[in-house]
């Protein structure tokens, strides 16, 4: 499959799950990798939004380029 249609894929992928919940592991290097729970709130042509609420701490979002999906820096297990 081609980069084009797997981005496509992608952004489609994340359109039709605004609202779920999903685990994102984040790829930092040097073995080292974030993962946390959250909901897709929102999407932009570049980007999507992901609101994470830590247990006792006030929610972050976090953003992501669907660029980062599909080199793999991120990844998306939806929950």
């Amino acid at each position: 499959m081609g980069q084009q249609a797997e981005m496509s894929r992608i952004v489609y992928d994340v359109k039709h799950s605004v609202g779920k919940r999903v685990k994102v592991c984040e790829n930092k290097g040097r073995n080292k990798v974030d993962v946390m729970e959250g909901v897709i709130s929102a999407i932009y042509p570049c980007v999507f939004t992901i609101k994470v609420e830590p247990e006792n701490m006030k929610s972050q979002t976090f953003s992501y380029s669907y660029t980062d999906v599909l080199t793999k820096n991120v990844e998306l297990v939806y929950v």
